[in-house]
């Protein structure tokens, strides 16, 4: 391990790649591993546990030279963070084809996983940390606000006004909650056990306030509700002690989920009563006996969820597996409170929404300023839209490359890329814009205890329709494609596919663009029509989407 070595987010005109779409990929790498953007970026570690960029240092910087020498025809294989070939392709294909930990099903697990990461012949990507298109803590940030502002819209009339939300983890994707509860207007407290993660969410104004005293905490939480006022804070402790010790005082929690990285036992939980040196320690020279602990207070964690549920308040995973679980640890009824796709980001998918995202390559802040009054030119109509991107320029603090989120859907999704590029080609935007999605989206992924769970049709498991979501992107002629396994919620959980484009301004661009943004959506309701939803049958009339045999689907 090389502890020295800081890489930074390039920013710029000047290239040191053939071309555009090289010199995104590499920037896009980087910015995975800026410290202003990774979580343990000298492990090559981005977020969700042990997520890299690349496999090891001699990998990432093969795939540095790669890049560098790589020609606007030719295409490289990447397998599981490590550059494996080269082939000679054509201008209109993919860059960089990327595939991450993807094991044969039979041994799809934790152990077979480590046991081929030691011998060096495996990484785990989660979802953008392997497919270079993390953009820090904002990537899930609008996804965590569509969330809360949904749970708002059917349980408490609209606002989290007077609300006190209840989470745990702070890191990547966790650290969105604390600024997504409160610009819906709502209190939260969230558990930390690792200090540094909640100060590195208030430094990037993620979060409001700190504190290791319980008491302080809910002093603070309980003001704030009675008064109606919005505010967040990160409390460090563990969440399997103080969500029963909340329990026990009686104080009153409206919303209960969680965001630790429990899909991974061993690197993503702390277990109960261990310091972090402590939990170090036991990992590196016990990590069976780790596992056992971690995997015995996630139970515990889970048991205070279900009996904050029994008390009123509204509980939903967040998408991390705890009760799967909780539920091999003996809690049989783990699976009592829902997970938060089928109880409010489904039929969002359904018309093909999700999170969209771009980067803009040149570093400079004003490309983002230009592409949020693209947006409001665009889609005037979307309130929540033109509201989202209004707080995101107030509260959002870029991290390495600048960038924005917002959930569009099929057509919108083209419609915005096609005018960034046209803005690139005109010069309004000072170089090309980087135009990528989380892997949770409508159609790229298969997830039974996340994003497919519960399907109507009950075809949660089917993972045909993550890999369909990778080749059609391909043949559509997508920047850098890839293909991951595990993302989210652990291995032998999920199939998941990535898709960037490159916006470079040029009539090729252009092209693929139109494509690539039209099958990407397209996907999502053709999963979801297939499944039988009747928002995405109609949707895929609407849209004019050829599905051969739509009429069988039942709706």
């Amino acid at each position: 391990m090389d502890t020295k070595r800081v890489i930074r987010a390039k920013k710029g005109l000047e290239l040191e790649c053939k071309g555009w779409e090289q010199e995104a990929a590499l920037r896009m790498l980087y910015n995975n591993l800026d410290p202003d953007v990774a979580e343990k970026p000298e492990d090559l570690v981005v977020y969700g546990g042990i997520g890299k960029a690349a496999r090891n240092w001699e990998s990432f910087d093969a795939i540095v030279h790669t890049l560098r020498r790589l020609e606007n025809d030719e295409t490289m294989l990447v397998q599981s963070g490590k550059p494996v070939a080269v082939f000679k392709t054509h201008a209109a294909a993919p860059r960089v084809l990327l595939s991450n930990s993807v094991i044969v099903p039979k041994w799809a697990n934790w152990d077979h996983f480590h046991e081929l990461d030691q011998k060096g012949l495996m990484m785990y990507g989660q979802m953008t940390a392997g497919s270079w298109i993390y953009i820090g803590t904002q990537g899930i940030l609008q996804g965590t606000y569509e969330t809360f502002a949904e749970v708002a819209r059917q349980h408490f009339g609209g606002s989290l006004k007077g609300t006190l939300t209840l989470t745990a983890g702070l890191g990547g994707m966790g650290g969105a909650q604390p600024l997504a509860v409160t610009m819906n207007g709502g209190v939260c407290l969230a558990v930390e056990a690792d200090p540094e993660r909640i100060k590195k969410r208030i430094y990037t104004a993620y979060c409001d306030k700190m504190t290791s005293s319980l008491d302080e905490a809910v002093e603070w939480a309980m003001e704030a509700k009675k008064k109606g006022e919005a505010l967040s804070i990160g409390v460090v402790g563990n969440a399997a002690s103080l969500h029963h010790e909340l329990l026990k005082r009686n104080i009153h929690i409206d919303i209960v989920t969680d965001q630790t990285s429990a899909h991974d036992p061993i690197n993503g939980y702390i277990p109960e009563n261990l310091t972090l040196e402590a939990a170090a320690e036991l990992r590196k020279t016990h990590p069976k006996e780790y596992e056992k602990q971690a995997s015995k207070s996630m139970a515990k964690q889970v048991e205070a969820m279900l009996e904050f549920q029994r008390r009123g308040a509204v509980v939903f995973d967040y998408g991390n597996n705890i009760r799967q679980i909780a539920k091999d640890e003996g809690v049989s009824n783990a699976f009592d409170f829902p997970g938060f796709v089928p109880a409010y980001i489904r039929p969002l998918f359904c018309e093909g929404k999700g999170p969209f995202r771009w980067a803009a390559l040149s570093g400079d802040p004003e490309d983002i300023y230009r592409t949020d009054a693209l947006i409001k030119e665009l889609f005037p109509e979307n309130k929540p839209l033109l509201r989202w991107i209004d707080m995101a320029q107030e509260k959002v603090a870029f991290q390495g490359i600048p960038s924005r989120i917002c959930w569009l859907g099929y057509g919108e999704r083209m419609k915005m890329g096609l005018a960034i590029n046209d803005l690139v080609r005109s010069g309004e935007l000072k170089a090309p814009i980087v135009i990528g999605r989380d892997h949770l989206d409508c159609g790229s992924v298969a997830s039974p205890n996340r994003e497919t769970e519960a399907m109507k049709d009950g075809s949660d498991a089917v993972g045909d329709w993550a890999i369909l979501n990778a080749l059609i992107n391909v043949a559509a002629g997508g920047s850098w494609i890839s293909v991951h396994h595990g993302g989210g919620v652990g291995m032998g959980y999920s199939l998941h596919a990535g898709m960037v484009a490159v916006a470079d301004g040029t009539g090729l661009a252009e092209e693929r663009l139109r494509r690539v943004l039209t099958t990407d959506p397209g996907m999502g309701i053709v999963r979801h029509a297939d499944a039988g939803y009747d928002k995405a049958i109609e949707a895929a009339k609407e849209k004019g989407l050829d599905i051969p045999m739509i009429h069988h689907a039942k709706g």
